[in-house]
Order: C-alpha cells, then structure tokens, then sequence
C-alpha cells in the first residue's frame, strides 16, 4: 500500500480513496504508516517505566491501564519479562490503587534484569517465575502464586508463534476470572511480513492465528475490544501492536 499525507490540503489518501487528516479515516491511515514506521525504527525500544526499559507501545500501556483500572485484578501474570519494565508498570498501578500482585514468568530472566527487578522499591508486588511459560511444572508454580478467589488477569508477551501463544492460551485461560481478560500480544505480526526485523511466515505464523483457533474451541470466552472510559474526539479504533488481542471471559 502507497499512503499519500498532503498537509497543505489537509488530506491523506491510500490510492484509492482519499480522507481528510481530521477524520478518524483519515488517522487511521497514517496511523498505519506511523506503525510501520515505528517497527522499521525500533520506537519502542526508547521508553522506561520506573527504571526499568518498557519494550511497549506508549498507546498500548495506556490502554492497558485503563483495562486493570476497570477490571481491578488481584493478581496479573505476565508471560515474557525481558527487562521487567511491564512488571514494574503494572506493579506501579496496585501500587496506587492499594493492591494487588504481578507474576511474571520467563524461560530465562538474566541475572543483572533479576537482580534490578528484586532490587526494586516495587519488588514487594512483584514474583518472578523462571522456566518455560508452556511446561506444565511452570504453570503450577504460577498457580501456586493465585489466592483462591482471586480476580485474575492474563497478559502474553513471550513466544509469538502461533502454536506458542495458542499453547499458553490453552494453559492460562483457566486462570482468568469471569469479566477479566487474556491478552495475546504483538498480533502486528501479520501485517509486517515483508518489514525489516520480521520473516513472511508472520503473516500466518502469529498470535491473531493463535486467537481465531482458541476462539474456534471455545465458548468461554469472546473477542472483545476494550472500551474507551473516556473519548470526546473521532478516533474509535485503538492504535496498537496488540490487534485481536483482548479475550474476555464471559463463562
């Protein structure tokens, strides 16, 4: 796709149909390009939260907040660590409202990310779980972390591939409370194929994949956007790595 931005005219176009810049349309087209744009640059990897590198999407960690905000989970696992900025950020938000504990579970947290992440004035809300997110002994000792009762929420961010994702949807799912969300990360995959930093087998090989087939097994739980708490502007569409991604369970 060829996306034409004409600022004089206050237009953008995509070759085959033209929008104004101020339409939602509109944004949502150079939005795109701003993605793509942003993989190709690596923007992400520039942020920190607390310290620590958050390996993120600004807008997604935005909207992420406002799904804990509502959603108010005990506890929230998190599979993939890397530098442990997510944690942190998550942990920040208990912080504030007053509770709550994060699990984050990898199969290898390197011992200087360990030692800042134990290391942290928000350590006390956070475990730290090493292994592989898919074996079964580490889904038990993530299990061992949740209080009966509570209200759980589940983040992936480790192993993209689609059996990957669709392996730890299949493990982790049982561990989300009725209202709450499991979330499968970086879906924009499949739209980067043919970008620097990717491989074409993204475009099937991905957790969008993973979610059409979870969701093909089951009626427990539904493909559902999060609502905006507050919007008084024309965008409605979020703008995100994490399309298809927020599973909600309803059974």
């Amino acid at each position: 796709m060829k996306i034409t931005v004409d600022f004089s005219a206050g237009t953008v176009s995509d070759g085959e149909q033209t929008h104004e810049l101020s339409s939602a349309d509109g944004f949502a087209l150079v939005s795109r390009a701003w993605l793509r744009a942003g993989w190709d640059a690596k923007y992400v990897y520039s942020f920190s939260w607390f310290g620590r590198p958050i390996i993120q999407l600004p807008e997604d960690i935005i909207r992420i907040q406002e799904v804990i905000y509502g959603v108010r989970p005990d506890i929230i696992i998190e599979t993939g660590v890397a530098h442990g900025g997510s944690l942190v950020f998550y942990a920040s938000l208990f912080e504030a409202m007053g509770h709550g504990h994060v699990v984050g579970v990898d199969i290898e947290i390197r011992p200087h990310n360990r030692s800042a992440i134990e290391g942290h004035q928000l350590a006390k809300r956070i475990t730290l779980i090493e292994g592989s997110s898919t074996d079964v002994s580490t889904v038990q000792r993530v299990k061992a972390c949740v209080p009966a009762n509570s209200r759980t929420l589940v983040l992936l961010d480790s192993n993209h591939t689609r059996a990957h994702v669709l392996r730890e949807l299949e493990l982790y799912s049982g561990l989300v409370t009725t209202g709450s969300y499991i979330v499968a990360m970086d879906g924009i995959m499949r739209e980067l194929g043919n970008a620097p930093r990717t491989i074409p087998s993204w475009r099937e090989d991905n957790p969008v994949a993973a979610v059409e087939e979870f969701l093909r097994a089951t009626t427990n739980f539904v493909l559902e956007e999060p609502r905006f708490p507050f919007n008084e502007g024309a965008v409605r569409e979020r703008v995100t790595y994490w399309p298809s991604a927020f599973l909600r369970r309803v059974a």
